[in-house]
């Protein structure tokens, strides 16, 4: 279905899910991103002139900065030195991070710790700092000489790494990238259109809850690979739909490309299609477009008249207005 896309249809899906997919990654760590930034960023990697300029903010411009790295160089080894680059660009002024070893591994040892002061519960205990280098090295070889499918191990490589937790900070955001380096490659392409870090952010406690289960039990993964092919599933299924409202848009667009309207039928119109929030009357239509009544009346009933649009109730001001199947 994706094939089937233009790029100027392609784009904005892609923007839609590489933007959330890069916030919802850092939300997970308590990390709030700028959501404008952010798709600033990612529309200027993706070159869509007109959402604008990259954001001028360091740690923003680094993490999409190393997702566009990992998806659009999927085929690349993933190596020692790729990752110390990445970890790196999360955290653009090492010298006011004391207590983190900066594109290099963990010093010390490691806990996955919650609750207050004194009433701590341990989730986790990470393997010694000795032994993360020949770790890393035996999981970066896995990675990329097993002959293995990329889902699986995407599903595989994300676990393993957050378990080494090879690094002081960052290992989460960096096991979400990997994940979507060897979902590229599944895909054979480096654009994203569904986001597994959306679908992480939605189910946070499950995950916490299943990575703590899976670490502290056998070394059989199964009930892991299940619950991320299983959100899986839903990114790939919101992502359909999302995709075929972006065709349905466009052969819409090119139907009725002849038939005249001004710029807030146009716009009107390009939020019914991009989902609209409630009903859509002539009293909403006058506050979005900042028009008078009548005219918000003679826009709507100009679009009924031309097919566009139908009436889905009837009641004055409080008739609705959707789009013409």
């Amino acid at each position: 279905m994706a094939d089937l896309l233009g790029f100027d249809v392609k784009s904005p899906v892609v923007l839609d899910a590489m933007t959330s997919d890069i916030i919802k990654s850092s939300e997970i760590e308590g990390i709030a991103l700028n959501a404008d930034d952010v798709r600033s960023s990612v529309a200027w990697q993706l070159g869509i002139d007109r959402v604008g300029v990259p954001s001028s903010d360091r740690y923003i411009e680094g993490v999409v900065e190393v997702m566009f790295d990992a998806v659009h160089h999927y085929d690349e080894p993933l190596t020692q030195e790729r990752l110390f680059r990445w970890h790196s660009a999360l955290f653009p002024n090492p010298n006011r991070l004391a207590h983190i070893t900066v594109g290099g591994w963990r010093k010390g040892d490691m806990q996955v710790v919650s609750g207050q002061y004194g009433k701590e519960k341990v989730h986790y205990e990470a393997p010694p700092s000795k032994d993360v280098p020949q770790m890393m090295d035996e999981m970066l070889l896995w990675i990329n000489t097993a002959d293995l499918d990329p889902v699986l191990k995407a599903a595989i490589a994300h676990l393993w790494f957050v378990s080494i937790h090879p690094f002081s900070d960052g290992n989460g955001r960096l096991a979400r990238t990997i994940t979507d380096m060897l979902l590229a490659k599944s895909d054979a392409t480096p654009y994203r259109f569904y986001s597994m870090s959306t679908q992480i952010a939605l189910a946070r406690k499950e995950y916490y809850d299943i990575l703590e289960q899976t670490q502290k039990a056998s070394l059989d993964i199964t009930a892991w690979l299940l619950w991320f092919l299983g959100r899986m599933m839903i990114a790939v299924d919101i992502a359909m739909k999302t995709i075929e409202r972006s065709l349905n848009k466009a052969t819409f667009w090119e139907s009725h490309r002849h038939v005249s309207m001004n710029e807030r039928q146009t716009k009107m119109v390009n939020m019914l299609w991009d989902g609209f929030d409630g009903k859509l009357t002539s009293s909403k239509w006058a506050k979005i477009n900042k028009c008078s009544p009548d005219t918000a009346l003679r826009d709507l009933q100009d679009l009924v008249a031309k097919g566009i649009l139908v009436r889905t109730d009837s009641g004055g001001r409080s008739t609705g207005y959707d789009l013409a199947k």
